[in-house]
């Protein structure tokens, strides 16, 4: 056999022709498509911005540094006011965490395709919850449990909980999807109730995905619980909006240099969780 039998010709004129006029009429599509999205920008600016703007009070770049300038510098004697508010923002996010995951896996178990425990219904009714879980902000979750439960911490962990749902019970439930099966149908067949199953070869093999997943949501709810507050469920958040609405412009960078060290510190303990649990 020839050395040069596995080589394949180089294509001929049709084939680079072909090529050519299929490289055209990409960087025609994509000249297209960058013009359409240039030509909507200008439109939205033209309808919104510039209309909607209230161009007489800016009155000038000058004012509107000096607006920028009565936010600095910051009101150091707020911070010993800012420690309880801090903290409950961890717990906050460390509860509605909690919560969430539970609550996730439970909808996890009813969404994955292998299982189905109650059938199609469940499946639907899993994988819906899963949608409106993400499609719905925390801060409407939080409006909705504060006219429910009142103001307050409470508010703000159901938030978190119902928020949290979406993305851990979709994660939960595409790794359930890859388990390696026969462990469940081991247990299955010596008689093993449901709950048995789930607790020796279902949450076993989860365990790794599940405990990364549920430290990254604790750093994402962290986030969340330091703005919630504005709605009234608690934390920093809510000293935000006390300061806001004192038009004590001070004391608003002070809070918000709070919430940057809260989630600041929350990020590093999550990237030690993750170094040294998963």
């Amino acid at each position: 056999m020839s050395v040069f039998a596995g080589i394949q010709a180089a294509p001929g004129p049709p084939a680079l022709a072909r090529w050519q006029h299929a490289r055209r009429r990409g960087h025609i599509t994509l000249f297209a498509v960058i013009m359409l999205l240039l030509a909507l920008s200008v439109w939205a600016v033209q309808d919104s911005v510039i209309p909607g703007t209230d161009w007489r009070r800016m009155d000038g770049f000058a004012a509107v540094l000096m607006g920028f300038g009565r936010f600095l510098p910051p009101d150091p004697s707020l911070l010993p006011t800012l420690f309880a508010p801090a903290l409950q923002t961890i717990l906050i996010a460390i509860v509605g965490t909690l919560l969430g995951a539970l609550m996730s896996l439970t909808v996890a178990l009813l969404g994955a395709a292998n299982l189905r425990p109650l059938g199609a219904p469940g499946y639907i009714l899993a994988r819906g919850l899963m949608t409106m879980s993400r499609s719905i902000h925390e801060i409407v979750w939080a409006l909705i449990f504060v006219s429910a439960v009142g103001l307050g911490a409470f508010a703000g962990i159901l938030a978190l909980a119902c928020r949290s749902v979406g993305f851990v019970s979709k994660l939960l439930a595409e790794a359930i999807e890859r388990i390696d099966m026969r462990q469940v149908e081991a247990l299955r067949a010596q008689g093993a109730s449901p709950l048995d199953m789930i607790r020796h070869a279902i949450i076993p093999q989860l365990l790794p995905i599940g405990l990364s997943t549920l430290i990254f949501e604790w750093d994402i709810n962290i986030n969340r619980a330091a703005v919630l507050g504005l709605v009234g469920a608690g934390g920093l958040g809510l000293s935000f909006h006390n300061q806001l609405i004192a038009s004590n412009y001070a004391g608003v960078t002070t809070v918000l240099l709070a919430i940057l060290a809260v989630i600041l510190v929350g990020e590093a303990i999550s990237v030690q969780l993750r170094r040294r649990i998963v």
